[in-house]
């Protein structure tokens, strides 16, 4: 299927092609809306330590990779089945018929630092207490070091009908689930613009990675709807099981959304979750926190799942026993130095982390290099210093070629990083970044470089 062309990035001139080539010198050195990193310590560290490292997404790759750099003498192993490597921020692009499928699909092996191990099996059991883990083919692999970066858990089981194998036929999408799935949720969205008709948008209550994402695909349905002229003879509703007036956890951020929405005529019904989806039928079912369930006929519908620890990590003495992290069953890490609160020798990076924020690629640039020089300061004796602030981004589209920067960190608090780009101001610049630049400062994040 044919993708739109975007307004301007298709037909550049020279001054404006310089003027690209400025910018992203710009963003790969401020961080590209991913904040600038702690600098590494110069001088390597002698150390004959074993560090195994769960999980090889950035996260795991990231602090990989920088390691590797930083240890002289070190065995650093990866465990992970995935072979495919994907840039998950790309997925809406790509549900949204703005990217093609292979621009968010590389492989594991061609970042991967040498001299690296890689057990190509999943962690099955966490054996903390033995410093030690388990595979799915019964490995049984011991570490001086444990770096937690599996990511989490996408929890379609707790949405009764659901089927991911079903995203995209009977208008049904989801980005979230894989790349192939993105591309389905496309095709479902492609079909359901032609026509219009009623879209049901959700979104559950709870951690979960790019909370922005289900934000960026309902104003982008209503978009691809004015594009294809089939708007006004439509309908949006959010559902969502966050309380009334919320959609975002930061106010202002939070604000300036549903003032957009609003205007835009988005419908937004609070404390409703979806429990349950007929296919076939085409309806949707909500709850309320007091049982009140409500089934809603739609024409497309985008799930978004309530996520979750691995089973790996929430089985294991690794996860939160107390407090509100431990439902989920999240690794329980102190939010600043992202070390274990019970277990010195493991430290947790990306998705998996039982912290009050920070579940985007943005984050894990920002805090990758801090858990590669926390860990060193241990190996070499020293207590970690460096700090995280719980740094997190999300370029939020509100339309095809426009984009707010929204950066943010653990108090809420915006985090701009770049001075010519305003947080709640929407802006082709920021639209530019998503679309052109944020991938290749992903890909500098993944090789340690940044």
């Amino acid at each position: 299927m044919d993708h739109p062309t975007n307004p301007g990035p298709g037909a550049i001139d020279v001054s404006r092609r310089r003027w690209l080539r400025g910018l992203s010198a710009a963003t790969l050195a401020a961080g590209g809306g991913v904040a600038v990193a702690p600098k590494a310590r110069a001088q390597t560290t002698k150390t004959k330590a074993h560090i195994v490292i769960a999980g090889s997404g950035l996260g795991g790759i990231a602090v990989a990779n920088r390691l590797s750099r930083m240890l002289d003498g070190a065995r650093i192993t990866i465990v992970d089945a995935k072979q495919e490597h994907n840039y998950q921020p790309g997925y809406t692009l790509v549900a949204t018929g703005i990217w093609p499928v292979e621009k968010v699909r590389d492989r594991n092996a061609d970042y991967l630092p040498a001299g690296v191990e890689w057990v190509q099996e999943m962690v099955a059991e966490f054996d903390p207490e033995a410093n030690a883990v388990v595979t799915t083919g019964g490995k049984r692999i011991a570490y001086d070091y444990l770096v937690v970066a599996t990511g989490l858990h996408l929890d379609y089981a707790q949405i009764e009908g659901m089927d991911v194998a079903a995203i995209g036929t009977h208008g049904l999408g989801s980005v979230y689930a894989s790349p192939q799935s993105a591309l389905a949720t496309w095709r479902a969205m492609d079909a359901f613009r032609q026509q219009g008709g009623h879209a049901v948008m959700t979104l559950p209550a709870g951690p979960l990675k790019c909370a922005g994402a289900p934000l960026k695909m309902t104003f982008l349905v209503a978009d691809r709807l004015r594009q294809a002229g089939t708007l006004g003879k439509s309908h949006v509703d959010f559902f969502t099981g966050l309380p009334t007036d919320t959609v975002f956890g930061v106010k202002v951020v939070n604000d300036n959304v549903i003032e957009r929405w609003d205007a835009m005529g988005v419908e937004r019904h609070h404390l409703n979750k979806l429990v349950a989806v007929d296919i076939g039928a085409r309806q949707a079912t909500f709850a309320t926190p007091e049982g009140e369930r409500t089934e809603v006929g739609y024409d497309f519908l985008h799930v978004v799942p309530p996520m979750r620890a691995t089973d790996a990590v929430k089985k294991s003495a690794l996860a939160w026993k107390e407090g509100p992290m431990a439902p989920g069953g999240w690794l329980e890490v102190d939010k600043v130095t992202l070390r274990h609160q019970r277990y010195p020798n493991v430290f947790g990076v990306g998705d998996i982390n039982g912290t009050p924020r920070g579940k985007t690629a943005a984050t894990v640039k920002k805090s990758a290099p801090i858990v590669a020089h926390n860990l060193v300061e241990v190996i070499a004796g020293r207590e970690p210093d460096d700090k995280f602030d719980g740094y997190t981004s999300c370029p939020l589209i509100v339309r095809e070629g426009s984009a707010m920067l929204i950066e943010f960190d653990y108090d809420g608090k915006l985090t701009p990083s770049l001075p010519m780009i305003e947080p709640l101001q929407e802006s082709y610049m920021a639209w530019l970044m998503k679309y052109r630049m944020l991938k290749p400062a992903y890909v500098a994040v993944l090789k340690g470089r940044v």
